[in-house]
């Protein structure tokens, strides 16, 4: 059993509130991440006796596990796993490495306009129709998760999106193994 001394927890009450909302703690959280890092212990015991399953990811961020979220959090994981692998996509087919691509570039509203057109079919399903609506509904939400920071001319992917890109990876790995031709 882990003894909680809850006066070494000085930002409890700012990691419980971003973590419970679905958010990603990751370095850029500098204060709350140091936290996380040195009382690691103390927080999984505490967040367990709460019901809730704190997360960390080795490539550097918190998050609480979940088993399935609503359908309203289908649609905006559906929407962040399609941007993500378009992303991935439009980087490989314009010579560059995808992966670093994906931390190093800006997003800004003339790639999401781009990625847009390219993938109306795509995109239409979701209800995205342009850039500024892949801004609005897939990149701010983001921004709310943790898994992208606003910039001056637009936007930063974060490490946390490893974890769409896992899920990615895993779909296509069971794609192939699926796969009897």
């Amino acid at each position: 059993m882990t003894d909680i001394n809850l006066d070494d927890l000085t930002h409890l009450q700012a990691i419980n509130k971003k973590l419970t909302s679905g958010y990603h703690i990751s370095e850029q959280d500098t204060l709350m991440w140091q936290e996380l890092d040195q009382h690691i212990d103390a927080y999984r015991a505490l967040f367990n006796a709460l019901g809730h399953d704190l997360q960390h990811d080795s490539r550097g961020f918190y998050y609480f596990g979940s088993d399935e979220s609503t359908p309203n959090m289908g649609k905006i994981s559906r929407a962040i796993a399609l941007t993500i692998y378009i992303l991935i996509e439009h980087y490989a087919n314009t010579g560059k490495d995808p992966m670093r691509a994906l931390f190093d570039e800006v997003n800004d509203l003339e790639l999401m306009q781009t990625l847009v057109q390219i993938n109306k079919h795509l995109f239409d399903q979701l209800e995205i129709f342009s850039g500024s609506d892949l801004r609005k509904d897939v990149y701010l939400r983001m921004v709310r998760l943790g898994l992208a920071r606003e910039v001056e001319n637009g936007f930063m992917l974060q490490a946390p999106i490893y974890r769409y890109i896992d899920a990615l990876m895993e779909v296509n790995e069971e794609t192939y193994l699926g796969d009897d031709d």
